[in-house]
């Protein structure tokens, strides 16, 4: 399978990496805001849009995690 990465250098691969943790890490935060804020919008509206809003937003965070997992493949095979 070809990588769909374009070739960086060993420096680049790690800011990227850095980059990337850091945006996951946010989104993990943001995310759990909007499950706390479904489940109190749930409880005083009913079920809404904003119930499953989560949903929509959850694939992005595995995205962006095995994204990381490959630039961190592509660094070891670099070393």
């Amino acid at each position: 399978m070809a990588s769909i990465l374009p070739p960086y250098t060993k420096e680049e691969l790690e800011k990227k990496i850095k980059k990337q943790n850091l945006m996951i890490l946010l989104q993990i935060v943001v995310l759990f805001f909007m499950i706390i804020f479904a489940v109190f919008s749930t409880v005083e509206n009913g079920i809404s849009f904003h119930t499953f809003l989560p949903l929509f937003f959850t694939p992005m965070l595995f995205v962006m995690f095995f994204e990381v997992k490959s630039l961190k493949k592509q660094l070891a095979s670099r070393k």
